[in-house]
């Protein structure tokens, strides 16, 4: 599973309306950054308290990242 469908299936797993999420990958300077957008609704949802959902996504990424022998950053717009 690559590093864009793992962010696609969590965010879509937490969020009320998962039509509106959209999960686009650019490459900034030889690394690979995730966009997640959400529903204005959901975005707490997917930042969770204290921004603990992002961290733990973070720390998703990151794993699948180094076993692929790349860079991913996620940013949630």
């Amino acid at each position: 599973m690559s590093a864009k469908e793992l962010v696609e299936y969590v965010a879509k797993t937490l969020v009320d309306d998962p039509d509106a999420v959209e999960v686009t990958e650019v490459e900034e300077d030889g690394e690979t950054v995730i966009e997640l957008h959400v529903a204005e609704d959901d975005m707490g949802k997917v930042i969770g308290r204290n921004g603990s959902v992002a961290k733990a996504l973070r720390t998703l990424l990151k794993v699948t990242a180094a076993r692929q022998g790349t860079s991913v950053t996620l940013e949630i717009v």
